[in-house]
């Protein structure tokens, strides 16, 4: 069970100020234009009207135009509602492919159920959502871990809100793995995920939301490599360069926003977070940082203010940091990462061994609530930028479909969805882009081509 880390950072310490820990080894960390009096303006409002209705209508729960406005965490609207149970004997069953909504009381240790075979690799993954109001401790947070029927341990993962002390959505993951030599947790059939608070003494006393996806990895074809690539860049790159575009971020998971290579600018308020999602193919290399602008004024000293964090594909979190903040700009970035393989599930190294796949990968900004006690409710300035490398490479051939299906891959659907900096586009596109995807973008881009067309036609005679 030795391919995955042993420890995570503790509570506070490392350059993120947030703490994860493990145990049983594999484990990953449109401006207004005059017009001739004599122009129709009717048809031009009833084509505007038109395209804002229906954009608005397939606006996903819990998105909006302006950033700042929807602070909490949006969930997936597919998720299905369902009950942890207090023992393992009613525990409901997880379906992979599916995402799921519950609840975390104070106290207690919750159960649910995972049915799985003898040849595919599952990962689990839980987001605990606080409310806004509750005070959390450095070392509260979450753990979750995977037993098999006897309650024998799989996995163990934790996520704690860190020295930011500042309620924000954690994810937490477990996973069952099957390899080469190992006896524990190999067989097929029923397995548990137990969640809990890692602090239930020093906790908020009101429930936590919690969003839970599972999903499995079938085994490759054929046998490759069993061992990590041993030579990549590992120097810190350059942060990309460019003039920023507004890419306004989502506030979830289900609802992050596809980015590509480019600077990509929005506005953030304390206690809010923000998700982007980034597609990496195989043999890609993914860098980023985060900045945040100057505050307009006010002084004093936010610890771990700023939190930039990535997750791969089934959520688990790859890396993260963090930095303090004073009014003046700061910026925070990750630490080198290896391009995606395969074979880096065998690294030793907790951010090397999270690379293992390729898909969306995701990044999540969040600003300490505190920021607002010295310097205001903002909103502040912040600046992504995010850098891709290398050639995109032939992955393993999988000798089965994963749940859900074409989750470790890049498709030419997830590319057309991810702009480049550079690209142009009417920001109000772009924005509706964002937080509808390619088809709600698609459909306002129609909508202002009927618009241009019915104000260049001029009146009929």
């Amino acid at each position: 069970m030795g391919r995955w880390c042993t420890a995570r950072r503790g509570a506070g310490a490392g350059r993120g100020g947030s703490g994860r820990t493990g145990r049983t080894g594999r484990m990953w960390r449109a401006g207004r234009a005059g017009s001739a009096p004599d122009r129709p303006r009717t048809p031009v409002r009833l084509a505007v009207v038109t395209v804002v209705l229906a954009t608005t209508a397939a606006l996903p729960a819990g998105a909006s135009f302006a950033a700042g406005t929807s602070p909490g965490y949006a969930f997936a609207e597919d998720a299905r509602r369902i009950e942890g149970a207090s023992g393992t004997s009613d525990a409901v069953r997880l379906e992979p492919g599916a995402t799921y909504r519950s609840s975390l009381p104070r106290s207690g240790t919750l159960y649910y159920r995972l049915e799985l075979d003898a040849a595919s690799d599952a990962y689990v993954s839980v987001t605990a959502v606080p409310g806004p109001d509750g005070e959390v401790t450095a070392v509260d947070g979450i753990r979750v871990s995977v037993q098999d029927a006897e309650g024998g341990p799989c996995s163990s993962d934790s996520a704690t809100f860190g020295a930011a002390r500042s309620p924000r959505p954690v994810t937490a993951r477990g996973m069952r793995e099957i390899a080469p030599g190992e006896t524990r947790c190999q067989d097929p059939g029923t397995y548990y995920v137990a969640v809990e608070r890692s602090r239930p003494q020093d906790s908020p006393p009101r429930a936590w939301d919690l969003e839970l996806t599972a999903v499995t990895e079938p085994r490759p074809e054929r046998a490759g490599a069993t061992t990590a690539p041993e030579a990549w860049d590992s120097a810190s790159p350059a942060p990309l360069a460019g003039e920023p575009e507004r890419r306004p971020g989502g506030s979830g998971f289900a609802h992050a926003t596809p980015v590509g290579q480019g600077v990509w600018r929005d506005d953030i308020r304390p206690g809010q977070t923000l998700f982007y999602r980034v597609p990496v193919d195989w043999g890609r290399q993914l860098s980023a940082t985060a900045e945040l602008g100057s505050s307009g004024d006010g002084s004093g000293y936010a610890t771990s203010a700023l939190h930039l964090a990535l997750h791969n594909p089934v959520r688990g979190e790859v890396d993260d940091a963090a930095r303090g903040y004073t009014g003046r700009p700061s910026s925070v970035g990750l630490a080198p990462l290896p391009p995606v393989a395969y074979a880096n599930r065998y690294a030793t190294d907790v951010q090397a061994g999270a690379m293992r796949f390729a898909g969306s990968y995701y990044l999540v900004v969040h600003l300490a609530a505190q920021v607002a006690d010295d310097f205001g409710d903002g909103p502040f300035g912040l600046t992504l930028r995010v850098r891709l490398e290398g050639a995109p490479r032939t992955g393993p051939e999988y000798a089965g479909e994963s749940e859900p299906k074409g989750v470790f891959e890049v498709s030419a659907q997830d590319r057309e969805a991810a702009p480049e900096g550079g690209a142009g586009g009417d920001d109000l596109a772009m924005k509706a882009v964002a937080v509808g995807g390619i088809g709600t973008g698609s459909l306002l881009l129609v909508g202002l081509g009927v618009w241009t067309a019915a104000a260049r036609r001029g009146p009929r005679t």
